[in-house]
């Protein structure tokens, strides 16, 4: 770009074509095009817009003022991490937040546009949902991960007022009625759906272009939109990145969640930056090739990349910056569909009558004799649950993955267990099944090799006596009976050499039974026996716990 004084009153500017110079040029009072020189005419009284659009653009864009003097031409704190400022308002939620999650909203309020890229963990969707809540951007559009759904739907209704609706085909084409009549605020839909009930058409074609969808008039209703675990819209060739581009195309409020923006090389970022409209403010696609992804790592100026994104639009956090705002341990629920419904609710119809015979029988023996029948269908249907859940666990652990973080599988049954091992085919094990020398050398690599990323553990074999603590994250694909055995396994992490705070994450199976096992865990939290499988380890009021919470079931 080339900046002259043309008279004493008046600047030409010249600069070969970029969409985003003529939008900034165009925002500068007075200005005007000259056709014949093919230059923008600036007044001199303009010129501290004109001053400020240039240390806006020097970073990507070079600069040459002609005849006149400036008071600096250096990009405005081009190397600087902005500080995180503070939320002065009342925050709106049903719960305290943490103070790091209060500067992340008044962050949000302030970019509109942006990528919370905090660490797992640190409750990057509660950050999300306050900033939409307090900017009044409903109705919202949640996309997300199939696993996350229900979750995402549960942290609305727990942290805020609003009302969150999953889309089903129920509502395919009538969900726009409950936000006109007021019952509901939100909508969540996973990535593989947007097609199913956004997408009205798609013109045929060897190569798919966003020119060639046509959406619904309904994505029109949304006001803001946050998408989670967006690292997965990095390739802009593919269908859900498109669909996630068009949908987001001109909301006020677009927010990305991800704990790994830059999977592998900043190259990533490109359609992430172009979903929440900012990739302009970084030169366009070609200037962020040419700048950023250089050398023959296609990895370049990474430290002025990094100072560009914090001032632009993306922040992030890490457990060990805020480690003194976290508890030891944070605990999260994830709900999650299970994939066999129909072998689940023939054994649970099986259990129901158990269960009956077993509240109506009046001889002792009998009763005991029920109690064990009792026990064994209550284990096979948390067994089915498991077997269930694997796809979603599967799909959430592939994220952890990608974000290069570890992580540690609780589960009890060897067939979950080689169903994961199949998946995650790097991934080591401490189960029954191994020596002890295979499991030493198991979590010897675990904890060593920053390769491992995986280990999965039977509840029985490594929930005690073992450390585990190259990894801050648990997650449960089954889990005890009792609060103590849970903080047993937890405790594989959260021991002596940890530098993080612990967040574990318990998978319940969507309307199973594990959603009563985990209350009973809850309310029986001095239970110090965990059930095993033998009747005579088996507390003596957990059949009569279980039957209370299947009690509407019993009388039906």
């Amino acid at each position: 770009m080339e900046i002259k004084l043309e008279s004493k009153d008046k600047y030409s500017v010249k600069f070969s074509y970029r969409p985003e110079l003529v939008t900034m040029i165009k925002n500068i009072p007075g200005r005007s095009f000259n056709p014949q020189s093919k230059s923008w005419m600036i007044p001199e009284s303009s010129k501290p817009h004109l001053e400020s659009m240039a240390k806006r653009i020097v970073h990507f864009e070079p600069v040459q003022w002609v005849n006149t003097v400036v008071s600096d031409q250096r990009p405005e704190k081009l190397l600087e991490i902005p500080e995180m400022p503070q939320l002065t308002i009342d925050h709106g939620l049903k719960v305290q937040p943490y103070p790091y999650q209060l500067q992340g909203i008044a962050r949000g309020l302030e970019l509109k546009r942006f990528m919370n890229t905090d660490e797992p963990g640190l409750g990057k969707s509660l950050q999300a949902l306050a900033t939409i809540n307090l900017s009044g951007a409903f109705p919202c559009l949640v996309v997300c991960p199939s696993s996350l759904k229900i979750n995402w739907e549960r942290e609305w209704h727990k942290f805020s007022d609003k009302k969150a609706m999953v889309l089903s085909d129920k509502v395919r084409d009538t969900w726009p009625f409950f936000w006109n009549t007021g019952l509901y605020q939100v909508f969540i839909v996973n990535y593989e759906s947007l097609k199913k009930y956004f997408v009205q058409s798609i013109k045929p074609g060897k190569k798919l272009t966003l020119r060639d969808v046509t959406f619904r008039e309904n994505v029109k209703l949304f006001k803001s939109v946050i998408i989670d675990e967006s690292h997965r819209c990095k390739s802009s060739a593919t269908q859900q990145a498109k669909f996630v581009k068009g949908i987001s195309d001109g909301k006020e409020w677009r927010i990305e969640l991800t704990g790994t923006p830059v999977v592998n090389r900043p190259k990533d970022l490109l359609s992430q930056l172009s979903i929440i409209g900012k990739l302009e403010e970084f030169g366009g696609y070609k200037y962020f090739i040419n700048r950023y992804c250089s050398g023959p790592n296609k990895a370049s100026n990474l430290k002025e990349l990094n100072s560009l994104l914090w001032q632009k639009c993306m922040f992030r956090r890490e457990k060990s910056t805020v480690l003194k705002d976290l508890p030891d341990k944070i605990r999260s629920v994830m709900t999650c569909e299970i994939t066999n419904r129909k072998e689940y609710k023939d054994a649970e119809r099986d259990l129901i009558q158990y269960l009956r015979k077993y509240k109506e029988a009046d001889d002792e023996k009998i009763q005991k004799a029920l109690k064990g029948e009792v026990m064994v269908r209550i284990n096979i249907l948390r067994q089915i649950s498991a077997r269930g859940k694997i796809k979603e666990v599967a799909e959430f652990v592939q994220d952890f993955q990608e974000e290069g973080q570890k992580i540690v599988l609780f589960c009890s049954l060897h067939e979950v267990v080689d169903q994961l091992k199949k998946i995650f085919p790097h991934a080591v094990s401490v189960t029954g099944r191994e020596n002890s020398d295979q499991k030493q050398q198991a979590i010897d690599m675990f904890q060593k090799n920053p390769k491992t990323n995986i280990i999965i553990c039977s509840i029985r074999a490594a929930g005690v006596g073992l450390t585990l603590t190259a990894a801050s994250n648990v997650a449960f694909v089954e889990f005890p009976w009792t609060y103590a055995d849970c903080c047993q396994c937890e405790d594989r992490c959260h021991r002596i050499g940890q530098k993080d705070s612990v967040t574990a994450y318990y998978f319940l199976g969507k309307n199973t039974i594990d959603e009563k096992v985990y209350k009973i865990i809850q309310l029986k939290k001095g239970i110090a026996n965990a059930v095993t499988g033998s009747l005579d380890d088996v507390p003596e009021n957990i059949v009569d716990m279980v039957a209370k919470l299947f009690n509407e079931e019993i009388k039906d």
